[in-house]
């Protein structure tokens, strides 16, 4: 039995253990990534997915996601922890892993829209999950381990991402189809287990303020610069990169005819890239700063596209999947890094919530984007290089101050007489 997230220990201590399972958990979460961030597009291309329902694969999750997220506050109001919290919704967000795997039952023709089911239904879940997690990183170590904490946590993401990818490559090459990716999904959804026990174990070191309902909440906070800038930023970053990642690869099995052991190649060196450059973007950050990091990281990612598009044999790919693994990475941790030094600690929950439905927000509009133009134009090559494009247009806006310069989102003096208002404004 795990230990009661209520339960006292000294605050030095528990910090140090909540930081090994915050390390634990994304390693077990990585070794699962892969089936569905890898291999569920491949899946559906073999069963005869175009590109416009690639894009929904992608898209629709997030649209969903953004919806849910709203009930974040309303479902940490129900609990005693943020821990406890995160039980249900952690475990209906992993059976994303599980779902794929009864693909064979339905009939051939409605197995790719299953696929897409399989991913939506989840994000009911992964709604209220993604946030509060964001809280419990808040609340689990002190703020300064923070970052140290995010990087450990890239590194051990990056390498069990590796691993599982071309394990789970090798088999689905060897193994018959489609028992090769039912046995994958079902083996991804029990290693996932693993990563919410670990969630399970943690404490609050640090417990951050409940959310007050106070009428009007969220309509303030999306009016303080402070939010404006993160989420100017997030958009730009999430819209341009998911553009055209869905199409990637659909070119690299229609261009190249790629295979599943190839792809996982693709992926093992995107990830040891990202691997390497994780370890040392905290100096980066601390060299260019918070914003010009996320700005020069999603330009390089734009260079990479180009250079995917432009590739003569597939051994250039590998080239543009190391560049575009590098520079995500920077840029992705740089984006939370700018998130997470510029939420409130009174109002933690709110901005989470709000964080986290202007990237979902992003990551639907991104792939619908990228899968429509890929139904206009004939060749794909083009598609990756308007995507290039835009990563290049969407880094130069980033450094632009474009808003005020205060630092936090306060919310709105309490009322008693609204105290029965939903927090959602």
């Amino acid at each position: 039995m795990p230990p009661s997230p209520d339960d006292p220990l000294p605050s030095a201590a528990q910090a140090s253990a909540n930081y090994r399972h915050l390390v634990s958990d994304v390693f077990w979460f990585g070794v699962a990534f892969p089936s569905t961030a890898r291999f569920l597009s491949i899946y559906a291309i073999r069963l005869g997915a175009d590109a416009a329902l690639l894009g929904w694969i992608s898209a629709l999750p997030a649209v969903i996601l953004l919806i849910s997220s709203a009930f974040a506050p309303w479902w940490r109001k129900r609990y005693s922890s943020t821990v406890r919290a995160l039980l249900w919704p952690g475990f209906g967000f992993r059976t994303v892993f599980l779902l794929p795997a009864l693909t064979p039952v339905f009939p051939h023709a409605f197995q790719p829209y299953w696929l897409l089911l399989s991913v939506a239904l989840p994000a009911l879940a992964q709604g209220a999950s993604s946030v509060l997690f964001l809280v419990i990183l808040r609340e689990g170590v002190a703020p300064r381990d923070l970052p140290g904490l995010m990087g450990h946590r890239s590194v051990a993401f990056n390498i069990a991402v590796g691993l599982a990818t071309v394990g789970f490559g090798f088999w689905l090459s060897k193994i018959t189809f489609p028992l090769n990716y039912q046995v994958m999904f079902v083996a991804a959804f029990v290693v996932s287990l693993i990563s919410l026990w670990h969630v399970q174990v943690l404490r609050e070191i640090t417990p951050s303020t409940m959310p007050q309902r106070v009428k009007g909440a969220m309509r303030a906070l999306l009016r303080t610069p402070v939010f404006q800038r993160v989420a100017f930023t997030s958009t730009l970053v999430h819209l341009s990169f998911y553009a055209i990642l869905p199409i990637i690869p659909l070119w690299l099995v229609n261009r190249f005819d790629a295979d599943e052991q190839f792809l996982s190649y693709f992926g093992l060196v995107e990830i040891t890239a990202a691997a390497l450059v994780a370890t040392q973007t905290g100096w980066i950050v601390r060299h260019f700063g918070t914003r010009s990091t996320i700005a020069i990281g999603l330009a390089i990612t734009g260079a990479a596209a180009i250079l995917l598009a432009a590739a003569p044999t597939l051994s250039v790919t590998l080239v543009a999947a190391a560049i575009s693994g590098a520079a995500w990475t920077a840029a992705s941790i740089s984006v939370f890094t700018f998130f997470s030094e510029s939420t409130p600690s009174e109002n933690v929950t709110h901005f989470s919530t709000a964080y986290n439905q202007v990237v979902s927000l992003a990551i639907f509009v991104g792939p619908l984007l990228g899968s429509q133009l890929a139904g206009l134009l004939p060749d794909l090559g083009v598609v990756l290089v308007i995507g290039a494009a835009l990563r290049l247009i969407a880094a130069a806006l980033i450094p632009l101050d474009l808003f005020g310069r205060d630092r936090r989102a306060p919310l709105p003096e309490p009322q008693p007489e609204i105290d029965q208002v939903s927090v959602s404004g």
